[in-house]
């Protein structure tokens, strides 16, 4: 009773929202006019960078739907609002833009994607025209459009068309003037996202070269917690500009050459260019200017607008080939869409001469890999190591290296690594799983040097929110006791038990065998706080007492609208949403639930209590598919004796959860995670994380060829494959038939055909 008259309020919120933003509007009707053609990839042609730009504010995708490639440093895209440019809400647009807002304030270089906070928005360029001010920009949805690697939008009250695409390292700009009016644009040296704030800008403008340089520090949501990330540019016009002013806080001075200040842009004029598109590189590098100077050589030299569009889109399609699917167009554009976002990050830190900027801004040169930040662990081991593991090996061995050279400027591994520094967002230990899943998959790195940062943080309490918190009492009582840790003790519980078991697997494999059975024992603490009447994980006191704050239904974010605490212990859900945290031991957790059947009925209670909406604003206690400690829930009737039950469940997601729409994301994306999940999914695997097995799902895809970068090719095939044939009747690899639900990675990049026929019943032994 009570979520339903939550949820009646939220909806009564969420209307009164649309009401106040179509009562102020976009505030005129755009012009008429003739978008360019959009020229995507024969796989771009599926992708929606619009996807996961909208829905319920907070629990929305949190994707930008501007121009980068994968992985790449720079991600140029709109930076937009409601009422005169400003957000009306926080958290509607932590990726720069809301699909949601009606006005464009200007497109940024960086940012991240999907995650739950605001971040970066280095450099942020505005058009205007006339005498007018650079400001907020209205622009509509009927005149706006992307593909991978490319956004054009038509801004109707300064009659110009914008465009954008980007290399790895530089941002091209396109804007087309449909007046007489004098061109400007509007570089904003120090420009950031919202409750942020910026320092240090500097800019240096030569008149005769056209080459304007300069930096800045962004304080912003992530990057404040570390003393903020420095970004250095190099830009250049392709034409000459007739006069510019540099604005410093509230002094304007024309043509000066150089300044320095803390709220710094540059107004640059063009007179009359109407009809000639006026082009604008823009290179970054988080070490210095020359290396940004270099990144635009390197990466545009010679390249127009149209050059660079080319460059990315190729790049786009080299990336896409590397898993060819074949399917509907609506299997296509949610397989490929996903694709696309779950390669957005991490992102590339290292120049094209190999320096990098590590932790604490030391200058340093990679040496075999590209150094890589902006890594949402605590999301991404789930499954997004496992998908860059097989078709992007390169990919998955900047992450383990980059993760190597945090760790030596940091004691242990981050947990979420962004820019320069550690957030210390989320928690538990997320990296051991990265490390000890890559260890057995065949990855090359200082294994031993890896043991010792997980070991030394499983061991340690480092203080300052490094490393594990909590993690005395944790070793002394066998969890995170409520009353003398905090509100996540349980979530924190699980976590540091699941690290405990790859810090196991990790020692085993070493040779380490005293240490793999202390942590082996470890791993089994979440022993300590099931509770066999509630068939739950509980929050438990220092003296073994249950906390009395507790409803199996209720969640964490009903707990912080009316501040309460009936679900204390838990993070970012519930006590049913963290009943299955224990993937790496499922035989042992089916056993404390009683054997299979009860086990299987309880899980598919909780499948069947989703919530119906999509990207909802208050997720039921049931399945929640748009956070990541459940993600693997329906795969767990496999382990039950049930893989029939876990075909129809990953197929309902696979249908359900994910659309070509502004609301197809079901929660914040966070780095590519929920992609990831359909990415694999589709194909009809999915990764027991911190392991080299994956389980056997159901593929929506009639065929798909995986370029393992090995030399070798997976081929996928799903006969009968139909949106009624959910059921897998059988399953061959090279020829040999499958009795398990579970297949390792060594089976999956030696390559070959894997064989799925389909049904619409289900198979003896769900076909193994």
């Amino acid at each position: 009773m009570m979520f339903a008259v939550i949820r009646t309020i939220t909806s009564v919120f969420m209307s009164l929202i649309v009401f106040f933003v179509s009562l102020f509007g976009v505030g005129e009707l755009p012009d008429a006019v003739e978008m360019p053609p959009l020229d995507a990839g024969a796989y771009g042609q599926y992708v929606d960078p619009f996807t996961g730009t909208g829905g319920t504010p907070y629990m929305s995708g949190m994707t930008f739907p501007g121009a980068a490639v994968p992985y790449g440093a720079v991600k140029l895209s709109p930076d937009t609002g409601i009422i005169g440019g400003k957000k009306l809400v926080n958290n509607w647009a932590n990726g720069g833009y809301s699909y949601m807002h009606t006005h464009i304030i200007g497109f940024s270089h960086t940012r991240l994607s999907g995650t739950g906070a605001a971040d970066m928005a280095h450099f942020r360029v505005t058009p205007a025209a006339g005498s007018a001010k650079a400001g907020a920009l209205v622009f509509s949805h009927e005149a706006e459009q992307a593909t991978a690697g490319y956004y054009a939008v038509n801004l109707p009250s300064i009659g110009c068309m914008a465009e954008l695409t980007a290399t790895e390292h530089v941002g091209a700009h396109r804007y087309t003037f449909r007046n007489k009016k004098d061109a400007r644009i509007y570089l904003d040296v120090t420009s950031f996202m919202p409750n942020g704030s910026a320092k240090g800008g500097e800019v240096t403008i030569d008149p005769t070269t056209g080459e304007i340089t300069g930096k800045s520090t962004v304080t912003t949501q992530f990057a404040g917690r570390y003393g903020g990330l420095t970004a250095y540019f190099v830009a250049q016009f392709n034409k000459p500009f007739a006069s510019f002013t540099i604005i410093n806080g509230d002094t304007k001075t024309e043509n000066l050459t150089a300044a320095a200040g803390d709220d710094l842009a540059v107004d640059f004029n063009f007179g009359n260019i109407k009809d000639d598109a006026l082009e604008l590189k823009l290179a970054i590098s988080f070490v210095s200017v020359e290396n940004a100077r270099e990144n635009m050589a390197a990466e545009t030299a010679g390249l127009d607008f149209e050059g660079v569009r080319a460059v990315a889109r190729n790049t786009w399609e080299d990336m896409f080939s590397r898993i060819a699917v074949e399917g509907t167009d609506k299997v296509k554009g949610n397989f490929y869409t996903a694709f696309y976002h779950s390669v957005l990050m991490p992102t590339t830190y290292t120049d094209v001469n190999g320096e990098y900027a590590a932790f604490g801004g030391v200058t340093q040169n990679a040496d075999g890999f590209t150094y890589v930040s902006d890594l949402s662990l605590w999301d991404s081991f789930r499954n997004v190591i496992a998908l860059q593991t097989l078709i992007a090996p390169e990919a998955q061995n900047n992450t383990v290296q980059s993760l190597l050279s945090m760790a030596e400027h940091h004691t242990v591994f981050p947990r979420w690594p962004s820019g320069t520094g550690e957030t210390n967002s989320m928690f538990g230990s997320p990296a051991d799983m990265v490390m000890t899943e890559s260890y057995l998959k065949g990855f090359d790195f200082d294994a031993e040097a890896a043991y010792e940062y997980m070991k030394t943080a499983a061991m340690t309490d480092l203080g300052g929110g490094d490393g594990r918190q909590f993690l005395k009492e944790y070793i002394e009582y066998g969890y995170c006791p409520a009353d003398l840790t905090d509100k996540m003790c349980v979530s924190r519980t699980l976590e540091y038990a699941y690290a405990d078991y790859c810090i196991s697997v990790l020692a085993e494999q070493l040779g380490k065998t005293e240490d793999a059975a202390y942590f082996r024992a470890r791993s089994e603490n979440y022993r300590n706080l099931w509770d066999s009447e509630t068939k739950c994980f509980r929050a438990k006191n220092a003296d073994g007492s249950w906390c009395k704050t507790f409803m199996k239904d209720w969640i964490s974010f009903v707990d912080d609208i009316l501040g309460t605490d009936f679900s204390y212990g838990y993070c970012e859900g519930g006590a049913r949403h963290w009943q299955w945290a224990v993937p790496y031991d499922t035989a042992a957790l089916i056993d404390l639930y009683g054997g299979e059947e009860a086990f299987t009925e309880e899980l598919t209670r909780f499948m069947e209590d989703a919530n119906n909406m999509r990207s909802a604003l208050i997720p039921s206690s049931g399945y929640w598919h748009g956070n990541e400690h459940d993600l693997h829930a329906a795969y767990l009737f496999n382990d039950a004796g049930q893989p029939a039950q876990t075909q129809k469940y990953v197929r309902w997601a696979l249908d359900t959860r994910y659309a070509t729409a502004p609301d197809g994301i079901d929660g914040n994306e966070d780095g590519g995670t929920l992609s990831a999940w359909y990415v694999l999914s589709a194909v009809g695997v999915y990764p027991v994380a911190g392991t080299d097995e994956y389980w056997i799902g159901s593929p929506c895809v009639d065929s798909a060829v995986l370029d393992l970068g090995n030399g070798k090719t997976l081929k996928v095939k799903a006969v009968d494959q139909a949106d009624e044939n959910v059921y897998i009747q059988s399953v061959t690899l090279n020829g040999e038939r499958l009795d398990s639900a579970r297949i390792s990675h060594e089976d999956l990049v030696n390559g070959g055909e894997l064989l799925f026929v389909m049904g619409n019943t289900p198979a003896e032994n769900g076909g193994f």
